[in-house]
């Protein structure tokens, strides 16, 4: 039983998508795919510096077409259910067969766009606050205003909110916790963001969905979803929704997931994974460059899902079966 992962925001790196570059058709699907997410994809996956591409507007996309562009040399039939963290369960509906490829990245794109749009409305951030008791901590934030924005296990809680109040929430907060002010635009996954969800919406109305090819377990809950239609309206409400990475997690582990590929950039899922799973850790797999493709296929032919054998004709991401 394996699982195919695909990261959020935080996790690209400078130059992460070069090596990428060599594969047939790589650079042109890079080039279509800039013109619909409004960036230069191949700038930023090679050329951009840490700062640019931290620009919520330009990461989101770029994220996007990192993992399908990995994911399209993989043999999906062998694939039991897909994930992804925040912007990358966009990337996720297009490896479940929910979206089209074009579809996610013209998603991004717009999601990128909006949700930085928002974040320049007032003072707004998110702290990583580590350890300490969930109940104290929740009660603080609610004190203060302050919102659980992901929760990504093994002891790790995202928060957001206004400035002020985050500060006032780190001079002071619940026993045995540390607090750790992180370098975003704004206060992701809160209602700070409801003008990006209204104008997402309005753009995710016009995109036609397909029934899932494999469940994608949902960030709102941790819910496996086969209905499209359901799946993009998830993706919508979870712009101001929490992302419940932990829930996630708990359905790789209720499924009896045996092994995991983590799409570039990869490492920070399957550090998440390892620590909360632990000692049922599934065999992982981080796929950061073409030279890593053949532990992915082969991880993928000692775990596919019954029913779809190695010699399974590979299809591109996206392709209705």
């Amino acid at each position: 039983m394996l699982a195919v992962l695909s990261p959020g925001q935080g996790a690209q790196k400078p130059g992460f998508l070069t090596p990428w570059l060599d594969l047939d058709g790589a650079a042109d699907r890079l080039h279509w795919w800039s013109g619909l997410a409004g960036v230069d994809l191949v700038h930023l996956g090679t050329a951009a510096d840490a700062e640019e591409i931290k620009d919520t507007a330009k990461t989101q996309p770029l994220l996007i077409a990192a993992a399908l562009l990995a994911a399209d040399q993989l043999p999906m039939a062998g694939v039991s259910v897909v994930a992804g963290h925040s912007v990358g369960e966009l990337g996720a509906a297009a490896l479940a067969g929910i979206l089209t490829p074009d579809a996610a990245i013209t998603l991004a794109g717009v999601r990128g766009r909006e949700m930085a749009a928002a974040c320049a409305l007032e003072p707004t951030g998110m702290a990583a606050v580590l350890g300490g008791d969930e109940a104290e901590l929740l009660a603080a934030l609610e004190a203060h205003g302050l919102y659980a924005a992901n929760r990504n296990g093994a002891g790790q809680i995202v928060i957001a909110g206004a400035l002020d109040a985050l500060d006032k929430f780190a001079a002071a907060p619940p026993a045995r916790t540390r607090v750790i002010k992180l370098q975003v635009a704004g206060a992701f996954h809160t209602p700070f963001m409801a003008p990006a969800e209204a104008a997402l919406a309005a753009v995710a109305s016009t995109v036609a969905t397909a029934d899932a090819q494999r469940p994608q377990l949902s960030n709102a809950d941790g819910a496996a979803v086969t209905d499209g239609q359901d799946m993009l309206g998830r993706l919508v409400r979870q712009v101001t929704a929490p992302v419940r990475w932990d829930l996630c997690m708990r359905g790789l582990a209720e499924r009896g997931v045996t092994a995991v590929i983590e799409l570039p950039p990869a490492g920070t899922l399957a550090g998440l994974v390892k620590r909360e799973l632990k000692p049922g850790t599934p065999e992982i797999v981080t796929l950061n460059t073409p030279d890593d493709l053949a532990a992915a296929k082969d991880l993928i032919s000692r775990h596919s899902a019954p029913g779809s054998p190695e010699s399974t004709p590979q299809a591109r991401i996206g392709e209705q079966s």
